[in-house]
């Protein structure tokens, strides 16, 4: 898919397909294309033909996997992010990568799948923005913002499911509990990983005072650094507490455990001694001098209770019961 828009400097926006790449534009204004599973080598073609782009940042834009990144060249950027794909509603999250080349007068996005992120910008541009006229860094920096504005209910979704793991784990230590959070651990490390890497991108951009002219434009893309690099910093804190909740899980489990093994100890102790008095009157030897006592069975069941009266009393003060 292709498509276009083409703003020009009063901030009329005109919608349409391939014809708008070449068509007369006067001066101030640009165009934004947009491309979305185009065969590799026409897309190829197009960025480096018509629009004169780097080909090795072109490769890298058609990389399956590649982490975020920023180029900078004489007359344009290439920006590298990663979105979050558009069935993504929580932790159990994917992205794709959503690369945007920035030039005087154009902005291409282009991504492998649907991205929610340009698509919504697409829309407020469509529908003729009041900030139609900016340029295509500042709307560059809107997309930018959007793929942000995405990681946000992924992260504070996982803040509600881990306040409610916390009290489960007084209630039901189970194994699928303690599967869900190794699960999360795993995700909320790679969103990390990915945070990090876009707030790197974002801070040295915002440095580029040679790129970032007006106060406006500087702000929008401070803002955007800013804002990646509070929810890099959720999410390590997110991968602190899950981490600490495995850890309690542990040993809450391991508590119990030794609950029972004190419980199964004393049993032990206590038979041990009843069993051996058992077993020696269990022997079948003719001259045994207690087997002729009158009173032998009670004395012997006496002697039996008195050791576990004893021995319980014992643990009882030992507070091992």
């Amino acid at each position: 898919m292709l498509r276009c828009l083409l703003v020009s400097p009063d901030g009329q926006v005109r919608s349409g397909g391939r014809e708008l790449i070449d068509a007369e534009r006067p001066a101030g204004a640009w165009l934004w294309v947009d491309l979305q599973d185009e065969a590799k080598q026409d897309e190829a073609r197009l960025l480096t033909g018509r629009f004169g782009l780097d080909p090795l940042a072109v490769s890298d834009a058609q990389r399956e996997r590649h982490p975020p990144k920023l180029e900078a060249f004489e007359d344009g950027l290439f920006l590298l992010l990663k979105g979050l794909d558009a069935q993504t509603t929580d932790i159990r999250f994917a992205t794709i990568q959503i690369a945007l080349f920035i030039g005087g007068d154009f902005l291409v996005t282009r991504h492998s799948a649907q991205s929610l992120s340009v698509d919504r910008r697409w829309q407020a541009l469509a529908a003729g923005d009041a900030d139609a006229a900016q340029g295509p860094l500042f709307w560059a920096c809107r997309v930018a913002r959007a793929v942000a504005d995405r990681y946000g209910p992924v992260l504070l979704g996982l803040e509600e499911r881990l306040d409610k793991v916390e009290d489960e784990l007084f209630d039901a230590r189970t194994d699928a509990l303690m599967e869900e959070l190794v699960g999360y651990n795993t995700r909320v490390r790679k969103l990390r990983r990915v945070l990090a890497y876009h707030e790197g991108v974002f801070r040295e951009l915002s440095r580029e005072e040679g790129l970032l002219a007006g106060d406006r434009l500087r702000h929008a893309y401070v803002d955007v650094h800013e804002q990646m690099e509070r929810y890099a910093s959720l999410s390590g804190l997110y991968q602190e507490l899950i981490s600490d909740l495995v850890d309690g899980y542990i040993s809450l489990n391991g508590h119990h455990l030794n609950q029972v093994m004190k419980v199964l100890t004393v049993v032990t102790v206590i038979f041990v001694p009843l069993t051996l008095l058992v077993g020696v009157y269990g022997m079948n030897f003719e001259y045994m001098p207690e087997l002729k006592a009158e009173h032998g069975y009670q004395i012997l069941l006496a002697a039996m209770l008195g050791i576990a009266v004893t021995l319980l009393a014992l643990f009882r003060k030992m507070r091992w019961l």
